[in-house]
């Protein structure tokens, strides 16, 4: 991997050697205020040359193309090969080659990164609220891991790899205030979601992002999960210096995690 900018996340996780994953921050892009400075998304309203560049960045520290899909804060899942175009439809992606950078953007929503253990694939999911809660319990991240859930023939002892996951910046448990209709997508489907939700005198509920994604993970048959812990250090609301955060700004670029083999 080319050098990346030193304010950029490099995920501390199990990942084997040959899986390559990051997060960027708002440092080292060339976009003005309020886009300032590494703004990846093009329909922010930025200046388009600049976001070039930016993107330019990100791939010559990637070392590979990293696909931008059109995010719909659905559940489809695509899988990246290098003739897939920016622009795709999907709020997921998956890769088995190397070179071809799973890509997802965020500035508020989790993003969530995975990988075989055995280092056979990776995938990027964009986790809003919507996309997490999907339809009675499967969402995007439930839609990603059955990309690799295709059972073995029956005479076959193969056995599937383990799954790893790494959780990404998004806004923290103190500053994601939401409804009832949240909630209740949530708590309907998994009534064990209830604890991931504080009352407050408003009427309305604090919503932990990660510690749901955590739950989902979990029930999914996926244990060994890395990142964002819902401490204030990682929330896009709480590091306006570090993150962008369309809730806390309305006006905001984006991040991006990236995850690759090679």
């Amino acid at each position: 991997m080319a050098t990346t900018h030193a304010d950029w996340i490099i995920p501390d996780w199990p990942a084997p050697l040959r899986v390559r994953a990051l997060c960027t921050t708002r440092q080292g892009g060339v976009s003005s205020a309020p886009y300032d400075s590494l703004n990846l998304g093009l329909h922010v309203a930025d200046d388009a040359a600049a976001v070039g560049v930016n993107r330019q960045r990100l791939a010559q520290a990637v070392g590979g193309r990293p696909v931008f899909l059109n995010q719909v804060h659905g559940n489809s899942c695509v899988h990246l090969e290098a003739s897939t175009p920016d622009g795709t439809e999907a709020d997921a992606c998956y890769a088995t080659q190397p070179g071809t950078v799973c890509t997802i953007m965020v500035a508020d929503c989790l993003p969530v990164l995975f990988a075989a253990a055995d280092g056979s694939w990776v995938a990027a999911a964009h986790a809003g609220w919507r996309g997490l809660a999907g339809v009675g319990g499967q969402g995007v991240l439930e839609e990603t891991l059955k990309c690799f859930s295709a059972p073995a023939p029956v005479d076959s002892a193969q056995v599937a790899p383990e799954i790893i996951a790494w959780l990404g910046p998004c806004i923290g448990p103190q500053a994601f205030e939401v409804g009832d209709d949240v909630r209740g997508a949530f708590v309907e489907a998994l009534p064990a979601a209830t604890a991931c939700f504080t009352p407050l005198s408003s009427g309305k509920w604090l919503a932990d992002l990660p510690a749901l994604a955590r739950q989902r993970l979990q029930l999914a048959g996926v244990n060994s999960i890395w990142g964002n812990d819902g401490s204030t250090a990682w929330c896009t609301v709480s590091n306006p210096s570090r993150f962008f955060s369309h809730r806390r700004d309305r006006v905001s670029g984006r991040l991006a995690a990236c995850i690759w083999l090679e």
